[in-house]
């Protein structure tokens, strides 16, 4: 009894020694959970329809990077195994006609390449050696040829060459010069001199070929048969001033010739050929210089004659498409009131809906964004990620005719189920402005109740042409965890609702969108689900100058946090990435002509009326809407004595949370700068002094 008594003793002041780290973790979804989670992008369905192969992504907690695997998956038995795993990142994987082999991109040892893999004997190989990044790998019909894009470097302009410095000096390094109109680009930085353009490998590996030359980049290859390729892209002299055109072009590589095969003001692109090869599907439409149209479906012969729009009278915007295995109707992704849907439309126009809720593969915010293949013979079937609101993307198949959608992959069920996740719900209020419907949805928190009491933190899209939808959010599920009542919603010019809805804002942004988010802001206080005390607000890119012309109109918000935004159209116009668009597209008028039309609908105009506390955020290394953005508005306040902060996140583009640590980052200072603010945070503060 002694002896038991003087274990029992040793165990428990071991156990008193245990570190406090042993306590268990946290059941919300805090800051580490986003390396815990694990999400499905670009399903392949194998040419004969029984595999699947799709890029199994994952968070890499000591490179700091999204990464991807390849997995396959057997429709039949429904095995799920490893194809492509390793320390190289590997995505897009493509069949080959007869479903043999597989092409992929990867980087080894931080070089490009595109490897080819055989699946009866699982090994891989390096097809070429690339100076550049490849990428937009197709297989010839035949099985033999790939085509791709890759960066050719030009010649550099200059007026002066500089002499030689000594042996062992240490110069300055030699200046840049620029003469394009574009010389920058988000997430590339100052452009080196060169164009995009197509090369052909053979699928055995060797020498790269390039069957496409000149000053303009070109994209999108497409095989029309074994010996032609199809691309598009824009050759005209003044490409430059004309952001939105393009024309889809012929190449014949016997000889290298290439030939327009359209002609028409306005862009068509994406080029996908029939199954038998003898007519072509497009998309785009007439240029009527708006700031937002939405694309059209087209069909035309082989040879380029007999286009004609199919399915003109569809509401939506036609996304991705593809042909069916049978060759007499299309396949293409539409955003649909929220949500993202793949429909069928026959070569008479007729529409049918395949199915819905596909997306999920945004991961940070819950924008519709995802992607389908379509296989399996003239029976056909999809394979989609699948989105939801409470777990990332999946992988999901569904025959053509719209039936035997399954979930192929639970890739979160070791986190998801052991965590207390938000309730999402959907709700639908008439905009103040004009009675249109505004859909939003809203994330309550674990522990919510109706009593007037919460927090609310309003998060607003970019774009502003694009569309959010009832999708899982990192972001929005990191403030929902921490207690707010997250609201996000699809105001007057979110896509998805009609070219109608989306042009409301036309040369009017911002405007009664702010109406439309106010609205859902009463609706919310209304429903007793937040206290009007305790309002938030904050948004990215679009969502950033939307965020900077709220606290221009109100004082309702306790603070702000504005991210990526556009504060002066003027600027925007003259120094961002896409500055000719801005100018052409947005505002239709010259800065230096008519300086009011970008100013009346430019944050900073109206700087002086801010008194809310507003946070500025940016990537140092974006150039959609630059740094000096942000910074305009943060020095207005600063003169104005608003509470305020600059916070720069080093080596991040416009896509600012493209590492998971910057996702963190970012919802954790802009929870933080709410937390300062937060008139129910500073009187408990003050009871506890």
């Amino acid at each position: 009894m002694m002896r038991r008594t003087l274990q029992m003793t040793v165990l428990g002041l071991a156990l008193a020694a245990l570190p406090a780290l042993a306590e268990a973790p946290s059941k919300r979804f805090t800051a580490e959970r986003v390396f815990d989670i694990e999400y499905a992008s670009d399903p392949q369905v194998s040419p004969d329809g029984k595999t699947i192969v799709y890029v199994r992504r994952s968070m890499d907690r000591l490179t700091d990077q999204d990464v991807g695997s390849l997995w396959t998956i057997d429709l039949a038995s429904g095995t799920h195994r490893p194809l492509v795993t390793g320390s190289d990142s590997a995505t897009a994987p493509r069949w080959s006609p007869d479903g043999s082999r597989l092409i992929y991109t990867t980087a080894s040892d931080g070089k490009p390449e595109i490897r080819l893999l055989y699946l009866d004997s699982g090994r891989s190989v390096s097809l070429a050696q690339f100076l550049q990044g490849p990428s937009e790998a197709v297989w010839s019909p035949n099985g033999k040829t790939i085509a791709f894009t890759m960066f050719v470097p030009g010649e550099k302009p200059g007026f002066a060459t500089p002499p030689a410095a000594p042996e062992g000096a240490s110069w300055s390094p030699p200046v840049k010069v620029f003469d394009d109109l574009q010389f920058r680009a988000d997430g590339a930085g100052y452009l080196e001199d060169g164009t995009t353009q197509v090369f052909t490998l053979p699928a055995d590996g060797g020498t790269p070929r390039q069957v496409t030359s000149g000053e303009a980049s070109l994209q999108g290859p497409a095989w029309l048969d074994n010996d032609t390729l199809l691309t598009f892209g824009n050759l005209a002299e003044d490409r430059d001033m004309d952001p939105v055109e393009s024309e889809i072009y012929e190449i014949e590589l016997a000889d290298l010739t290439v030939r327009a095969l359209t002609s028409r003001d306005g862009p068509d692109y994406s080029p996908v050929v029939s199954p038998d090869g003898k007519r072509i599907a497009y998309r785009g439409y007439d240029d009527k210089v708006l700031s937002y149209q939405q694309d059209d479906l087209y069909v035309m012969n082989a040879d380029g004659t007999g286009a004609a729009e199919i399915a003109a009278d569809f509401p939506g915007s036609f996304g991705a498409t593809t042909w069916a295995p049978d060759g007499n109707s299309l396949l293409s992704l539409v955003e649909d009131e929220g949500v993202l849907s793949l429909y069928r439309i026959s070569l008479n126009g007729k529409t049918s809906l395949v199915t819905t809720d596909i997306g999920g593969d945004s991961i940070g915010r819950p924008y519709a964004s995802g992607s389908f293949s379509v296989g399996g013979g003239r029976v056909g079937i999809a394979a989609f990620t699948a989105g939801f609101a409470d777990r990332p993307s999946e992988v999901g198949s569904v025959r053509l005719d719209g039936k035997g959608r399954k979930i192929h992959t639970a890739l979160n069920e070791d986190l998801i189920p052991y965590l207390d996740m938000p309730r999402m719900e959907e709700i639908k209020v008439s905009s103040s402005h004009d009675g249109r419907e505004i859909e939003a949805w809203v994330y309550l928190p674990p522990d919510f109740k109706a009593d007037g009491s919460f927090p609310m933190l309003l998060e607003i899209h970019g774009g502003p042409y694009s569309m959010y939808g009832p999708y899982f959010s990192s972001e929005l599920q990191r403030y929902a965890a921490e207690g707010y009542v997250t609201v996000w919603s699809n105001p007057r010019g979110s896509t998805g609702y009609g070219e109608d809805f989306a042009l409301a804002i036309d040369r009017a942004y911002p405007g009664n969108d702010y109406d439309d988010l106010m609205t859902i802001v009463d609706d919310l206080v209304a429903r007793k689900y937040v206290s009007d005390k305790r309002l938030f607000v904050t948004g990215g890119s679009g969502g950033g100058i939307l965020t900077a012309w709220i606290v221009t109109k109100t004082d309702r918000f306790a603070a702000a946090a504005s991210i990526k935004p556009v504060i002066n159209w003027m600027t925007m116009a003259l120094a961002a990435d896409i500055a000719q668009y801005v100018r052409r597209h947005w505002i239709r008028e010259d800065p230096w002509s008519n300086p009011e039309a970008f100013l009346k609908f430019s944050p900073i105009r109206y700087v002086d009326k801010v008194v809310t506390p507003t946070l500025m955020m940016v990537g140092e290394e974006d150039y959609r809407t630059p740094t000096w953005e942000a910074e305009q508005f943060y020095t207005g306040l600063k003169m104005n004595g608003v509470d305020t902060a600059l916070i720069r996140i080093p080596g991040a583009s416009h896509g600012i949370t493209g590492r998971p640590s910057r996702l963190i980052a970012l919802t954790d200072n802009i929870m933080g700068w709410f937390a300062k603010h937060d008139p129910a945070k500073v009187e408990a503060a003050k009871a506890a002094e």
